[in-house]
Formats: C-alpha cells, structure tokens, sequence
C-alpha cells in the first residue's frame, strides 16, 4: 500500500479518532480498569490485566474480571490487606501459560512494592524519561533476584529484544489524558510524549501495509522503528496511534490481510 505522506496522515488521525472512544472499551481489556474509580484501584486492576493480557480477548477479559472477582472487587484493598491464607484462593487460576503460582507470585510482589511505594510510578520513571530504562527498572524491583525464571517470563525485558507490548499497553493506560474516556492519565512523571507502542501481530502488519515499519520482526528494535515514525506525525503523543493501528488490524483484516 503506497500512500503519500499527506494520505497517511490523514488516515493515521481518522482511524484514531474513530477508535479511540468510549465505544472502544467493552470488548478491550481496559475494561477491567475501568470497573473502577479510584486511581489505586484502576492501577492495580490495570497491570494485572495488561500482564495477562494475551490470547482470544473475549477469554482473558474473562480471566482479568476473575481475577478481580477473586480480590472481591476491590483490588488496592486487598493487595495491601491480603493474607498468605487469602492469596492461597488463586491457586486454581489460569490463564493460558499465566498459572496460580504466578498468580500468587505477583499478588505477593505488588504488595510488597505498593506498602512501600503506593503506586507503582515511581518504579517505571527513570531519569533518562526512557520507557526501555523505566522498564528494567521496574523488572529489577518486582523480580528482585530470588524470583524463580517462571515468574520471569510474564515481565517482558526489552533488554533481551521483547517488544513489551503489555507493559508498553499498561503505560499507555495510566500515562495518556486525552479527556477522549479510554486512558486513565493518573500518572504524571512520565509523558505521552515518552511512550512506546504497544506493538503486537495486529498493529505490526497493519504499520507494514502503510509502509510506518520496515522491520520484519516485532521486537523492541520494531517498537523503536515505529514509534519514531508516529512521533513525525504527533511527537507530543505519539502512541495514540495505537488506536489506529490496532483498530485496523482487527477491524479491518480484509483490508491487511498477508498476501497469499
């Protein structure tokens, strides 16, 4: 698909204006998030999701409202109040590779960091406003250096090539007021401006169509590929975009399709 610079501009503004509405958010996973209110709340609910936020999204939909289900609705209250005895209840959760060990994992984790910390923001920023830093350092402090490699695998490390498309989603999430009624903006340390996109099999196919990304691989490399691309055309947010891009791709197949 050859487009000139003017045709894909107008495109890439269309296309997130039609998706980037309160209309977006029932069949997403920022659903989740938004059963709540309060910041603490949209927060927690928000990384617990992102985190297993991968597979037929009408499941883990299902799967993330479990999870909240499970905390009684009330995620910031029980990750600092909750027991051994109580995290023990998801032991039985799963969610394709996301199992209940890592359940209790991460559950155990977010309340060591949130009594200490409130929130995890100030995890994410780093000097340098560089999401690939904010990243490895937050996978330093909720990893630590005990954690067993099972747990690893479900906090995407940039530093090894992933794309971090969940992470990069959650960020998108807290980080973004647009007053649009999708992202939350409850985070004020990093900017839009900052952001990478949250960069997966759809929006990657669609950004090649529109000749946005070269790279054949969705890595991190892929990730900074494009979004400096979307910055030519938004640099103070960039990733807004994504409603774009991912729009398209799952709304629009037949018109970004792979060739036979």
């Amino acid at each position: 698909m050859k487009l000139n610079r003017a045709s894909l501009q107008e495109i890439l503004f269309e296309k997130a204006d039609l998706y980037n509405r309160p209309t977006f958010i029932e069949a997403d996973p920022i659903s989740i998030p938004h059963l709540f209110t309060t910041s603490a709340d949209i927060e927690i609910a928000g990384f617990l999701t992102a985190t297993i936020a991968w597979g037929q999204r009408k499941s883990l939909i299902q799967n993330a409202r479990e999870l909240m289900r499970r905390m009684d609705f009330a995620p910031y209250d029980f990750i600092v109040h909750h027991t051994y005895k109580e995290r023990v209840r998801f032991g039985s959760f799963v969610h394709r590779t996301f199992n209940g060990e890592d359940a209790q994992f991460f559950l155990e984790r977010l309340q060591k960091l949130f009594l200490k910390h409130h929130s995890l923001e100030p995890l994410f920023y780093s000097e340098t406003r560089a999401v690939f830093d904010g990243i490895a350092q937050f996978r330093r402090a909720f990893l630590s250096d005990d954690a067993p490699a099972r747990h690893g695998k479900h906090v995407a490390n940039p530093a090894s090539g992933s794309a971090a498309k969940r992470i990069n989603m959650f960020l998108r999430w807290m980080v973004r007021n647009d007053k649009r009624g999708v992202d939350f903006g409850i985070w004020k340390t990093l900017r839009p401006a900052d952001l990478q996109i949250p960069l997966d099999v759809h929006s990657g196919r669609v950004a090649r169509k529109l000749g946005l990304l070269e790279r054949t691989q969705d890595d991190w490399r892929a990730v900074e590929e494009l979004t400096a691309a979307l910055r030519t055309f938004d640099a103070a947010d960039p990733v807004r975009f994504d409603y774009a891009l991912f729009g398209m791709g799952v709304n629009e197949r037949s018109n970004f399709s792979e060739p036979r």
